[in-house]
């Protein structure tokens, strides 16, 4: 799937850059009453991140997996006063034990880090997204 063309995602103006992360410009659309990135919007970027590098560390699943958000959390650092690009995380050993834990019963969890940096490398939020999967097959 491709994630940047859900319609919601397209309506926040979420694209990928030329490095390949998913990215928000700095643009009127997006802004809050402090003329900054709005948090809702940031968030939906670091949610649309969260979500996209699953497909991306478990290309196996792609299709065959049924994935939702349960819970997250977030904390704003600073306000996006320029365009900001998420930065998605899977632990290793949390990837390991997901693998195992989908293939024995068929559903699993599995939390992913997002960090949100602007143009100069500064965090504006970070964000931990919980997901639950379950097979379809």
């Amino acid at each position: 799937m491709n994630i940047i063309k859900i319609p919601f995602v397209r309506k926040v103006g979420i694209e990928k850059n030329n490095d390949g992360f998913l990215h928000l410009h700095f643009d009127e659309s997006v802004h809050n009453h402090l003329q900054s990135i709005h948090a809702s919007a940031q968030f939906t970027l670091a949610e649309t991140a969260s979500g996209e590098v699953l497909q991306t560390a478990f290309p196996e699943l792609v299709g065959r997996v049924i994935p939702m958000l349960r819970d997250s959390q977030i904390k704003f650092r600073r306000p996006a006063l320029q365009s900001v690009t998420a930065y998605p995380f899977i632990s290793e050993g949390l990837a390991q034990k997901f693998k195992e834990m989908l293939l024995k019963k068929g559903r699993a969890s599995i939390s992913v880090n997002v960090e949100l940096k602007d143009n100069e490398g500064a965090t504006t939020c970070t964000g931990v997204f919980n997901w639950f999967v379950q097979q379809i097959d």
